[in-house]
């Protein structure tokens, strides 16, 4: 019998929702084990205020990996600045988060674990507090190199349920500088990623992908934007010589209808909030965020740090536990 996997998993902004989501996650019966890469006196005091009754560890990454047992969570410490107060953003800890990413990201990178699961972090806190992050995307990809592509899916693999993944050609682009940043470069590589990684990690023989074109209508025969015709379109034409399923480009406000993601594995957005909303309202806490195109295995939740409910254990585990879930998955195939 094979060794179980082993997810490490980074709380995120220890003033959201994270750190509670980390500890209901160490109620649940999971297939896989999982280390929590955090600040062990957060996560206690957490425990102790929500009456949680989880068993909190200090873990060592060189033992044997075993199955997770509910109501325990193993934690690899990491040092906190500034005593944490829910719901209210602190700079001097901003370091820390920092620090919880990078700590797992090594234990993966350094084969100590077998995939990364991240919770939710403040983007605007880190930068105010002078650390540049434009999410976790492009610091994991600086850390330890790839050319990252974001994909969310929601993986059904129920009767008559469609799986829907949406992958993205830009990320966190201001919505004025899209257009430039649609190159066919930058669509060349995101599809060899996207059709690389739907094989080897989602054992998907041959992908089927419909790509969106940027504009209304998709230009509506260069009526609308010339992007269609000088740029996506001969991309794809050359891609589909290269022998990809490559279905586009199709106007965004068709491409997501139920026949077309029956016929479809996977939906390509020009832009963040051309795909994103769509997935995410199919069924918000069942999605996750992959990224592909690194060398390790990496999964988040759909969400963010919920500063508004954090410290009144309210928090929903789903996205969470539906995350570490497909990374074990993930890691199995791999």
């Amino acid at each position: 019998m094979s060794k179980p996997i082993r997810i490490a998993i980074t709380p995120g902004e220890p003033a959201g929702i994270g750190p509670e989501l980390v500890l209901k996650l160490g109620q649940l019966e999971l297939g896989c084990e999982i280390v929590a890469v955090a600040s062990i006196d957060l996560l206690e005091q957490m425990n102790r205020k929500f009456n949680l009754g989880i068993n909190i560890k200090p873990y060592d990454v060189n033992s044997l990996s075993h199955k997770h047992s509910d109501s325990e969570l193993f934690v690899i410490d990491v040092k906190i600045v500034n005593k944490v107060i829910p719901g209210q953003l602190d700079l001097a800890n901003a370091g820390y988060v920092i620090d919880c990413i990078t700590t797992a990201l090594n234990l993966v990178k350094n084969n100590k674990c077998d995939a990364l699961t991240t919770g939710p972090v403040q983007k605007s806190m880190l930068n105010e507090a002078g650390i540049t992050f434009t999410g976790h995307t492009e610091f994991i990809a600086e850390k330890i190199g790839g050319s990252p592509v974001m994909m969310l899916t929601k993986e059904n693999n129920h009767d008559n349920q469609t799986s829907m993944r949406v992958a993205l050609v830009t990320t966190h682009v201001a919505l004025k500088n899209v257009a430039k940043n649609i190159t066919k470069q930058r669509i060349e590589q995101t599809l060899t990623i996207i059709h690389q990684d739907l094989r080897q990690r989602f054992k998907i023989p041959e992908p089927r992908i419909c790509v969106c074109g940027l504009n209304p209508h998709a230009g509506e025969d260069g009526h609308l934007g010339k992007e269609e015709l000088e740029i996506i379109l001969p991309t794809l034409e050359k891609m589909r010589k290269k022998g990809m399923l490559i279905d586009g480009p199709v106007p965004a406000d068709t491409a997501f209808t139920q026949a077309n993601l029956k016929d479809n594995d996977v939906i390509v957005a020009m832009y963040h909030d051309q795909g994103l909303p769509v997935i995410k309202h199919s069924g918000f806490g069942e999605i996750v965020n992959v990224t592909l195109g690194l060398p390790i295995i990496r999964t988040s939740v759909d969400h963010g740090t919920a500063l508004d409910i954090a410290g009144q254990g309210t928090a929903d585990v789903s996205s969470l536990c539906t995350a570490v879930k497909l990374a074990a998955e993930l890691a199995r195939n791999r």
